[in-house]
């Protein structure tokens, strides 16, 4: 990174970053008040607060939001007449699955082979360090030359909407000029990129019943209609021969127009064994940029250890399907429900539930805060171009501030590359990506305030 004094008051911020982050991740504030309690997640959103008032934010509050979790507003006033540009991040994480799989304790960041290892490390406990890297930097060089507003959502990975509806019922609060989101990533390392899109999806739940309860399957086996198989063969037939995702009135024929992603590459990425083909037809970009994506998520029938020989009465799977920008969630759910119960066969008796949905995000990248950001990626990372990248994942939220604040800018940038491994077992930042962002951030700061 080519000397400049924001750049160099980063680096030297970086051993506390470090700390800071060590000190964050060490909540398990996982918004499931199930599997962990709510004051993990509370002393993480303390901790933010405390954080935003010692760097001279006002209005530093805990938003009460209504699926019971909270968010972390602040409010940094600058120069008058500026404009106003919203950082966002989530201080929640997803659970850490299986600590055993973990090589370090998932709640305790440690530092190996150059990364820093942690459940939140980079999803998204590191954007909210991000944040304030740039704004310490830009604090140390002149000062901060836009109006800054931070919110840290506290239950983006739980995907329960709190701070969407909050944000709706208080629609003041959250507006702004530009919005970065700290939660998307770096194609890979090393390539500063902004996500341009976002797939949205809906989850549903759908149950099949066929007997009054399990019968012998050696007595009843071969006549008797099998709930379990009812469903496997509903959940087959979302997908064609070749792996593509097939809803009954559902285009999934788009294409992706931007930053191609090499099929070696995305099976190194996505860790595919030896000999295994990768689903679907088009591009991999196409796939999973640009196409619609179902994927069951989990199915409720016996276990395999101490299974009996019966014909099952009743099965039940949690089916998610991602849909492109262009395709209403909505809409999306009501093709995918009705392909369940027209698929389902032997006239055995389906219900599905709705359990969540959110609408895909298209950017304008054509805004004067691209430009901007652009040139303030030239700088964090020498010699490279910016590249524009969708995103498979959903963050409904973006949608709700695009609605909101329709001549806002919103861009996505963060620390999610493909080795972070988010949602997996052993998550890490890069902490050289986490100091490049910081200054990207910070120089695009200035870039917006000066344009």
């Amino acid at each position: 990174m080519s000397p400049n004094p924001v750049a160099e008051t980063v680096a030297s911020l970086m051993p506390r970053a470090k700390e800071e982050l060590a000190a964050l991740v060490a909540f398990k504030s996982v918004a499931d008040f199930d599997q962990f309690p709510r004051s993990e997640s509370e002393g993480a959103a303390d901790w933010i607060a405390t954080a935003l008032r010692a760097e001279g934010f006002q209005d530093v509050a805990l938003l009460d939001t209504p699926d019971g979790t909270q968010s972390v507003y602040g409010y940094l006033p600058g120069p008058e007449g500026a404009k106003t540009v919203l950082l966002y991040a989530h201080y929640d994480v997803q659970p850490p699955l299986d600590e055993a799989g973990w090589l370090t304790p998932p709640f305790e960041l440690t530092e190996r082979d150059g990364r820093w290892y942690g459940r939140g490390a980079a999803d998204c406990k590191g954007g909210v360090l991000m944040h304030l890297l740039a704004l310490r930097a830009l604090k140390a060089n002149g000062g901060v030359p836009v109006h800054v507003k931070v919110i840290a959502e506290g239950s983006e990975e739980q995907g329960t909407g709190g701070l969407e509806r909050y944000a709706e019922a208080h629609p003041d609060l959250l507006a702004a000029d530009t919005i970065v989101i700290g939660d998307a990533g770096n194609f890979r390392v090393g390539l500063p990129t902004v996500t341009s899109t976002l797939r949205g999806m809906t989850l549903l739940r759908v149950k099949v019943d066929t007997l009054e309860g399990n019968l012998h399957s050696g007595q009843f086996g071969g006549a008797a209609p099998d709930a379990l198989a009812a469903l496997i063969r509903v959940l087959d037939s979302l997908r064609a021969e070749d792996g593509s995702t097939t809803v009954d009135g559902l285009a999934a024929d788009s294409e992706w127009e931007g930053l191609a992603y090499d099929e070696e590459q995305f099976r190194r990425d996505a860790r595919v064994l030896d000999g295994v083909e990768l689903i679907g037809s088009g591009s991999v970009a196409d796939r999973i940029w640009a196409r619609p994506a179902v994927t069951v998520l989990g199915i409720d029938c016996p276990p395999v250890v101490g299974a009996t020989p019966s014909v099952q009465a009743g099965a039940r799977a949690l089916v998610s399907l991602r849909v492109p920008p262009g395709v209403d969630a909505a809409e999306a759910t009501k093709l995918l429900r009705a392909h369940l119960e027209a698929r389902t066969p032997w006239g055995a008796r389906v219900a599905v539930e709705q359990i969540g949905q959110g609408q895909a995000f298209r950017a304008d990248t054509t805004s004067p805060a691209y430009q901007a950001m652009a040139d303030a990626m030239a700088v964090a990372y020498p010699g490279e171009e910016m590249q524009y990248a969708g995103q498979g994942g959903s963050i409904p939220l973006c949608n709700t501030l695009a609605a909101l604040y329709p001549d806002a800018e919103i861009l996505l940038i963060g620390l999610s590359e493909p080795e972070a491994q988010i949602h997996a077992v052993n998550e890490s930042v890069s902490p050289e990506e986490l100091e490049r962002l910081s200054v990207a951030e910070a120089h695009f700061l200035l870039n917006y305030a000066a344009g």
